[in-house]
């Protein structure tokens, strides 16, 4: 019996020393894994640095005559001039917007200057000159808390607590957003201003949107005679009640009784008015702000300016462009010789 507490000690041991060596040997393997990983980025860097020098004369070549190209383009092509609008479009007319600058910047590329001039009704050779027609949204965090504001009031309470600002921002779409700018780019410094009545023009034509326009128009007209026949009635509740009270005070005062709680009641039914008739006016000016916003279906908050500016970048001048698109062309064309030359290689030894 004295024996068996031992052998349990013994057992333990060797399930701990056990445990121990698959700790150690799991620390062994993932070192091992990051290892690797770092001795195969060292070898591809190596790879590398083997390829260039192998090919480092051929290489530099390619990134000389593809400086010297793009040099050349840059004195003898005519420069890109950009041009930007920024409008708020109405009446959900955003996706039209779109749809029609996507329209225009297909005929743009594909160089039917016919077709783009009679959309945008400028000349064949101002229509040439247009290289790119873009539209993009932009909102910073403020904007994106005020449209989710208003998301929110059209919403009942139970849907309400299931949405938060984060699961909102997830789900935001950049046609959401409550500006959004039109780029042009063209040879032509001066065609982009001659765009704008066009492109506004477009959307304002649209049935649909101009029913949407005058139905809200309407609807404003009415709230705003509700709110005028609300706030003529507050002055004449008022005008009543000060003539009840000077009522009051005319009259003799029997003995010294003084009805307080007819004269409290009185008060507070007046101070209910004036605030009454306070929130009437905000709502009033708040109406006028929406008659503002919305009295076109398409708001230019920025025209195009008279004459663009010249588009830089790195990405813009052909000097940077071509040494990339040359280099990249011949290590391309070296890596095929090179896989071609493997190929042969193991074709022959099987």
């Amino acid at each position: 019996m004295a024996e068996q507490p031992q052998n349990n000690n013994t057992s333990d041991e060797i399930d701990l020393g056990q445990l121990f060596n698959a700790i150690g040997r799991a620390f062994e393997r993932f070192f091992d894994f990051i290892g690797s990983i770092f001795r195969g980025i060292f070898n591809l860097i190596i790879l590398l640095l083997l390829f260039i020098q192998r090919y480092f004369l051929v290489l530099a070549i390619a990134v000389i005559v593809g400086g010297a190209v793009g040099y050349f383009l840059d004195k003898t092509l005519p420069p890109k001039y950009i041009s930007r609008m920024v409008v708020e479009p109405n009446f959900n007319s955003v996706q039209q917007l779109y749809n029609n600058i996507e329209f225009y910047n297909d005929l743009a590329k594909a160089q039917d200057s016919t077709t783009l001039a009679t959309a945008l009704n400028i000349t064949e050779h101002e229509a040439g000159s247009i290289k790119e027609i873009f539209a993009d949204s932009y909102s910073d965090e403020n904007q994106k808390i005020e449209l989710f504001d208003d998301f929110i009031k059209n919403l009942d309470t139970t849907t309400i607590k299931t949405i938060d600002f984060n699961n909102y921002l997830e789900n935001f779409n950049s046609l959401d957003a409550r500006f959004h700018r039109i780029s042009v780019v063209s040879t032509d410094n001066t065609v982009a201003k001659k765009l704008q009545p066009a492109i506004v023009g477009s959307i304002a034509v649209n049935d649909y949107f101009n029913l949407q326009k005058k139905i809200n128009d309407e609807n404003l007209d009415l709230q705003e005679k509700i709110y005028h026949q609300q706030l003529l009635e507050i002055d004449s509740l008022q005008s009543l009640y000060r003539t009840v009270l000077i009522k009051q005070a005319d009259k003799p005062m029997q003995g010294t009784s003084i009805n307080l709680a007819e004269n409290g009641e009185s008060q507070n039914k007046e101070l209910a008015l004036v605030q009454e008739r306070e929130i009437l006016k905000e709502r009033l000016v708040e109406l006028n702000e929406d008659r503002a916003n919305k009295s076109e279906i398409i708001n230019v908050i920025s025209d195009f300016p008279t004459r663009g500016v010249k588009q830089r970048g790195l990405l813009s001048s052909y000097k940077i462009i071509m040494p990339i698109f040359m280099l990249s062309l011949v290590v391309l064309f070296l890596l095929l010789v090179q896989l071609n030359r493997y190929l042969k290689n193991y074709n022959a030894q099987t």
